[in-house]
């Protein structure tokens, strides 16, 4: 299949739902080898079998991002599979709703292992194996702008923003270029099952709300070779949400 990504090897992380689902399918219509590796294995699997239904080589693998094992036969099934990895898109996360107050130690080590340390594992296992490529994190406008109830996943994604800029430097010497998407408000079920948003605690206009293909297209011409020249940036996907938050 051609496209910019043809022959290419592709992980995306979270990739059976919302962005997760939209940047892979993205990838595999400009002709990469797409990996959806998501906790929910079968929902994985089900990805993957439409993708390859369209015609594209789509591989599906159950990972727990929290788990460095886990990320890392992840990635050793994906070279076996490919022979190469290209680009590593780090969209898992997790929400939680609570007063900060209430949040227990187990609670942030949840929401940081997967937010952050799910980046962290495959950032690592991509500086051991590639040479070349890109890494994208997908973040979020709670890193810069926030609301009540979500301090640990507010913390991760300014973190995220945080090593974004470290891996960019460290990445250059192996040619990986590294960058993060900052999506707005969404149209995924992460969205709409906030508990902020459902009691209109955070009011949210019909023009504010983008698409999941939106975040895609940013994050595919991130990992492309038309921007060559970007590494180490985070760019805001929000519909200039940020800009009046």
């Amino acid at each position: 299949m051609a496209g910019r990504f043809a022959g290419q090897a592709v992980i995306v992380t979270g990739g059976a739902g919302g962005i997760g689902l939209a940047t892979a399918r993205r990838f595999a219509s400009e002709g990469a080898r797409v990996v959806v590796a998501d906790l929910n294995g079968d929902a994985a699997a089900k990805a993957a079998e439409a993708m390859a239904a369209e015609g594209s080589d789509a591989l599906a693998l159950p990972c727990d991002v929290s788990d460095e094992a886990a990320v890392e036969a992840a990635v050793a099934a994906t070279l076996a599979r490919c022979g190469r990895l290209d680009v590593v898109v780090n969209n898992a996360g997790a929400m939680l709703f609570k007063p900060l107050e209430q949040y227990t130690p187990a609670d942030w080590n949840r929401i940081l292992g997967i937010d952050l340390m799910g980046a962290v594992h495959f950032t690592r296992q991509a500086f051991l194996h590639m040479t070349g490529g890109a890494i994208v994190n997908v973040a979020s406008v709670h890193a810069e702008r926030t609301s009540p109830l979500v301090a640990p996943y507010a913390a991760a994604k300014a973190a995220l923003l945080s090593l974004t800029r470290s891996a960019a430097i460290e990445g250059a010497a192996r040619k990986i270029r590294v960058n993060a998407v900052v999506p707005g408000a969404i149209d995924t079920p992460m969205l709409w099952d906030n508990p902020n948003v459902r009691s209109g605690a955070e009011t949210i206009s019909p023009g504010d709300v983008g698409k999941a293909e939106n975040v895609a297209a940013a994050i595919a011409y991130l990992a492309s070779e038309d921007a060559t020249f970007v590494t180490g940036t985070a760019l805001a996907v929000d519909g200039g949400r940020l800009g009046r938050l």
